[in-house]
């Protein structure tokens, strides 16, 4: 199976797309060309030939007349040509290669919604000259990007044949920094979907205010703050540290205010200082923002957790 893309300067768009069909197609080849005889005989063509067609493997976005978009009008380039075919497939092969888990057909292509929406259909909009990069030139198209050869890599390799195998080696290495891209994004969506049952079984103490997580690596927060109201502070058991840590709730995804902070004295105290004020002996720290402390044991942790209620009920008494 040949897998064709355009030859020259490469973008994001083109080299996403390829990574998507090398995770479905690992054996296949890639080459990089504009002769229109390769180009029509390859299995798939990206970003190349001037034909979107899927059902024939072609994924190109610069020939008049080409409007496709998706329903919020964000512009397809090939990344997103490819995705909009393949994503919910190799999101499902991706989460069973790299977490041992098996997606049902939905929650792939929801995850699949979901990545061309944070990734994606940005790599679109860079490409298609509708968004600017991330401050610096450090978006993930510029990254991109910087993997060409410049003048002094052409001066140094040579021109043609021994320039094409050169830009093909880094064409490679920008897809594979992709691949990895899209296998965290997939592990990181699995890992959450997983979580969700845990911690809506976790157990809830003192009067339902407080949640105990038994694997404080499991992610809680947006569970808690979308079905626990109650809940003002969670403790958890960080196993890799063997250590218990208490935890307030953002009101938000993007805020730092909690529905209620750890005591202010406790504020960048450490072990002895702490304990001192606390009474708590194996208590280890508090961070200066109050949004998380630590002791070595459950009773450690859970003395902190009735004492920073007992100060949030003093406070809302006052």
């Amino acid at each position: 199976m040949v897998i064709v893309t355009h030859s020259g300067k490469f973008h994001a768009d083109d080299a996403w797309a390829v990574a998507v069909l090398k995770i479905l197609f690992p054996q296949s080849e890639v080459v990089r060309t504009r002769d229109p005889v390769k180009v029509e005989a390859a299995d798939f063509a990206v970003d190349v030939g001037g034909i979107w067609d899927p059902a024939t493997g072609r994924f190109d976005h610069h020939q008049k007349g080409f409007s496709g978009a998706r329903q919020t009008g964000v512009p397809y380039a090939s990344a997103g040509l490819v995705w909009k075919e393949y994503g919910a497939r190799c999101v499902s092969i991706l989460s069973e290669a790299h977490t041992g888990h098996r997606l049902s057909d939905n929650s792939a292509l929801e995850m699949a919604y979901a990545i061309d929406a944070d990734i994606v259909q940005y790599l679109d909009l860079s490409d298609v000259g509708a968004a600017k990069n991330a401050p610096g030139g450090y978006g993930l198209s510029a990254v991109v990007s910087g993997f060409n050869p410049n003048w002094l890599d052409e001066q140094r390799v040579g021109y043609g044949a021994a320039d094409d195998a050169y830009r093909l080696s880094q064409f490679t290495r920008a897809a594979e920094l992709l691949t990895d891209i899209m296998i965290n994004a997939v592990k990181y969506r699995v890992g959450a979907l997983l979580s969700v049952q845990q911690v809506r079984q976790a157990e809830l103490i003192e009067d339902g205010r407080v949640l105990f997580l038994q694997n404080g690596a499991v992610p809680w927060s947006q569970v808690v703050r979308k079905e626990m109201p109650k809940v003002l502070f969670v403790i958890s058991h960080n196993i890799a540290e063997q250590r218990y840590m208490i935890h307030t709730i953002p009101v938000s995804s993007e805020s730092f205010a909690a529905r209620a902070d750890l005591p202010e004295q406790w504020a960048g105290l450490r072990d002895a200082e702490l304990a001192a004020v606390t009474g708590v002996l194996d208590a280890g720290f508090c961070h200066t923002g109050r949004f998380i402390a630590a002791a070595k044991s459950y009773e450690g942790i859970r003395s902190m957790a009735t004492l920073a209620l007992q100060a949030v009920d003093q406070q809302r008494a006052a």
